[in-house]
């Protein structure tokens, strides 16, 4: 549960904060990543080689008139001036005690009122955008050091409706999809009243 502070809204105006929360990392490891987690998803096995860090927010964020409840972002950040940079990586690394490889950032007041599967889903969409990069043969990429090169994915459902509809989705590969949207949901159903602002930044 995120911090009872952040989730206050009872007061007219709230100072715009960001708590790091190891708990929900620590989580994220027991509940999805290791072989024996309850929820295991082998899709973000690559993930465990990774430092993720997570930030709990009760600031207000929309994107193209959208509510944004959790982003996934790739560290250090680099979009900003050289002060700003070293200003943004002295905090996330004395948060974090070192430089995650990603940040993940949740809104507090939306996730308290989540149901467990919704805030799962919350947290399995900002982990998908997590990637391990790839070489030119389709293969996980690395460093020079041997560590992960990591990345952020996208998300490519859009781009296959119009295939789909035209084709089948057997033209547009997404067959396993299709499939999956057929059948009940492993995990349960969930609702989540809003987007991921990782997604929106890409399209934009």
């Amino acid at each position: 549960m995120p911090p009872v502070d952040l989730v206050d809204l009872s007061a007219l105006v709230m100072p715009d904060r960001f708590i790091p929360a190891p708990e929900v990392a620590e989580w994220i490891e027991n509940a999805f990543l290791y072989d024996d987690a309850p929820l295991h998803n082998p899709d973000h096995r690559h993930l465990m080689d990774a430092h993720i860090g997570v930030l709990w927010t009760n600031c207000h964020n929309t994107r193209n008139m959208r509510v944004v409840l959790g982003q996934a972002e790739l560290m250090p950040p680099m979009a900003m001036g050289k002060w700003a940079r070293a200003r943004a990586c002295q905090q996330i690394e004395e948060w974090f005690e070192s430089m995650p490889d990603f940040l993940i950032t949740l809104s507090a007041p939306a996730a308290a009122g989540m149901d467990d599967a919704s805030f799962c889903a919350l947290v399995e969409h900002e982990l998908y955008h997590c990637a391990q990069n790839e070489d030119e043969y389709g293969m996980p990429k690395f460093k020079q050091d041997g560590s992960p090169s990591f990345g952020i994915r996208g998300h490519d459902v859009e781009e296959f409706v119009g295939v789909v509809a035209r084709y089948g989705a057997g033209a547009a590969g997404v067959t396993a999809m299709v499939d999956a949207a057929q059948r009940a949901p492993l995990v349960g159903a969930a609702s989540i009243a809003g987007v991921c602002g990782t997604c929106l930044r890409l399209a934009a």
